[in-house]
């Protein structure tokens, strides 16, 4: 079979969301007259997502089996000088697994939306939103230049601003939405300014070019300083990923965007566009091998990240924010093995993560419907009795979240510990730490959130909001019995199976081609004698069954247990210990509860500063010293300098005739003193 991937057959994975997108935009909303009702509109979008899952899962096949590659470029936008503008994909084994991932997981999410958003006002216009969102991240993952790429992050981060604030009307959804949009910012200038840098000393925007080109970066230093030029495009590059995959201290923004309706925060905020940093690094590591400091630096970002935000899921109530949490602790995992140059574990555990986290997140969201959109924890219990799909979707996703032996995350998860284990860089001590705490507080939380939903004794009419809504409350209850809970409609609870039949056997089938064989041969890069982490991982390797049997004599499996059965205890045995436990930790649970103070911090010292700044710069800067000394001082000066001058011309000619005499006397008194 041929080696290559047809170009029209790739162009198509990403223009059939489009054409869904751009149908239900124009013709199903008022902008086009409502031509197509709801039906028409939802069928086109998952038709066009459909084709794009059939195309891409095809093109992974001849990726893995048969080694088809394709780097093209299929149109020149414009050319400046020697710097060429072009369209192009590169499909690879990187390429090809996010390309399923995308589609696969946005089609589950564009089936479950016909349920979850039944009632909605916004019911075409939320199908265009997430069609053209899987047409941006397909052009981000597919590309092969960084022209493309930027279009694709910043296309992402368009669409998910529009679906963070989708319910336009409500005030924190509008905040939460800004907030995420202002964030980002901060990280795209960090990234567009690694890009220019590559740009600029490499003379290229195409990944093929600058990564031949990388050697010769290595050996130059940024002008004016004694830093290394490489180090200082990964670390701007890195910032961009920070921003976009919700790290320490870019990652304020993720939590907040639960305002959203819950599909989106399964498809955007778990499985794809938050992974988008993950996966531009991995694409980058020709660079991020040549720089230890950039991985050190990253190693510990994702340390930090991974284990202080697992912090906060413990004391979260709301069940999104609980599994929001979540998600940036394991964004914080891979960046850890980002750092710890196990760029192929930490696309292994974006690949599960997708699976397992986007069906917690469409669980939690059939929990709110189920619940008649009570979103708060403490008010459920015994849900498993009325929700049985809901509940066992659930347990296999928590399962495969803290890393039970067998399921995906395990694989995934086990890997990034051992991985950063075996680092030798300076950071390896305290990341090792961390991910290994992270491993009992990933259980405690995610098994919290579990037993107070699915078990222990109902308490619906504890809530104080009951009959009122919650976050979601632009939704009614769809036409059910409000007195107690009950199972989701086929739209939703078939999605939940689907995800829930990879999370549990992904990783097991995936672990040995991914980590180990030579499916991401040419798409990552990694300098075997500097960073040896994953040829000890694949010498310690004798296959996805003996390494689970392992498991059990690991430090990891017995921390998740105990997290797990500390859980169990707290909140099922004896409810009465987490109440204690929080009186006399009352300082640590006010931290937590404040999120570190990161967004009185961002709001009151950051916001406050830049604002004084702008005051002062437009104050003394433009007011006093352009408008004050420049523009009016210059005409003053010279509306002085012309009075003066009007007052010595006087027009009398005995005027004139005195102050030449009075000049002719000076200057022969000059020169008389010259001559002494």
């Amino acid at each position: 079979m041929s080696q290559t991937l047809n170009a029209s057959t790739l162009l198509a994975v990403p223009m059939a969301p489009l054409l869904g997108a751009v149908l239900a935009g124009i013709f199903g909303t008022q902008f086009g007259g409502n031509w197509i009702g709801r039906r028409l509109t939802h069928s086109l979008t998952i038709l066009g997502v459909l084709i794009a899952f059939i195309l891409s899962a095809t093109t992974l096949k001849s990726v893995a089996i048969d080694g088809a590659r394709f780097n093209e470029t299929l149109y020149t936008w414009m050319t400046v000088g020697g710097l060429s503008m072009e369209v192009g994909f590169m499909v690879d084994g990187l390429t090809a697994m996010m390309m399923c991932v995308v589609t696969f997981v946005s089609l589950m999410v564009h089936i479950y939306t016909i349920g979850y958003m039944e009632e909605d006002e916004g019911y075409n216009r939320f199908f265009a939103y997430i069609s053209l969102f899987t047409f941006s991240m397909l052009m981000l993952v597919m590309s092969n230049n960084m022209l493309q790429l930027f279009f694709g992050w910043e296309a992402v981060g368009l669409v998910s601003y529009l679906l963070i604030g989708f319910w336009f009307n409500k005030p924190t959804a509008i905040f939460a939405n800004m907030k995420a949009f202002l964030v980002n910012r901060v990280g795209d200038f960090g990234f567009i300014l690694g890009i220019g840098l590559i740009a600029a000393y490499a003379g290229t925007l195409n990944y093929t070019e600058a990564f031949a080109k990388a050697a010769d970066l290595s050996a130059l230093t940024l002008p004016g300083t004694s830093w290394m030029l490489v180090t200082v495009i990964c670390i701007c590059l890195f910032i961009g990923a920070m921003g976009k995959s919700a790290q320490f201290p870019l990652h304020v923004w993720l939590p907040d965007s639960m305002e959203g309706p819950t599909p989106i925060s399964a498809l955007i905020h778990a499985a794809t566009m938050v992974t988008a940093g993950i996966f531009m690094v991995a694409r980058m590591s020709p660079l991020f091998e040549l720089s230890e400091t950039a991985l050190n630096f990253i190693m510990i970002i994702g340390a930090i990240t991974a284990l202080f935000m697992g912090f906060l899921g413990i004391i979260q109530n709301d069940i999104k924010r609980v599994v929001a949490y979540s998600t940036l602790s394991q964004l914080g995992y891979m960046t850890v093995a980002l750092g710890a140059s196990a760029y192929s574990v930490a696309v292994f555990h974006l690949m599960t993560h997708a699976f397992f986290k986007a069906l917690l997140f469409l669980g939690a969201g059939s929990v709110i419907m189920g619940m008649h959109h009570n979103q708060d924890i403490r008010y459920m219990g015994g849900v498993r009795k009325y929700m049985p799909i809901t509940w066992i979707t659930s347990l296999l996703g928590s399962l495969a979240l803290i890393g039970t032996p067998f399921f995906s995350g395990f694989y995934s998860k086990d890997s990034i510990i051992e991985a950063v284990h075996e680092s030798h860089l300076a950071a390896a001590g305290f990341a090792n730490f961390a991910v290994l705490a992270g491993v009992f507080v990933t259980a405690f939380y995610s098994f919290r959130m579990y037993f107070l939903v699915f078990h222990g004794k109902e308490r619906y009419d504890q809530n104080p909001d009951a009959h009122h809504g919650h976050h979601d409350d632009h939704h009614d209850d769809h036409g059910h019995d409000s007195h107690g809970p009950h199972e989701s409609p086929w739209v939703v609870t078939v999605p939940l199976i689907l995800l829930a039949i990879p999370s549990v056997v992904i990783g097991y089938m995936t672990i040995d081609p991914m980590l180990f064989g030579e499916f991401f041969k040419d798409a990552i890069f990694i300098d075997a004698e500097k960073h040896a982490g994953m040829k000890e991982l694949a010498d310690a390797f004798h296959g996805p069954v003996a390494m689970a049997l392992h498991a059990v004599t690991t430090a990891p499996f017995w921390l998740a247990l105990a997290g797990v059965v500390v859980s169990w205890y707290m909140y099922l045995i004896n409810p009465a210990v987490p109440a204690a436990i929080g009186r006399a930790l009352r300082p640590l649970v006010v931290l937590l509860e404040n999120k570190y103070y990161m967004d009185w911090i961002n709001e009151n010292i950051l916001a406050r500063g830049a604002r004084a700044l702008g005051n002062g710069l437009w104050k003394v800067g433009d007011r006093t010293l352009i408008d004050g000394l420049l523009v009016n001082g210059s005409w003053k000066l010279v509306g002085m300098v012309s009075a003066l001058t009007r007052k010595l011309q006087t027009g009398y000619l005995y005027h004139y005739a005195l102050v030449m005499i009075l000049g002719i006397f000076l200057l022969m008194t000059y020169f008389v003193w010259l001559n002494k």
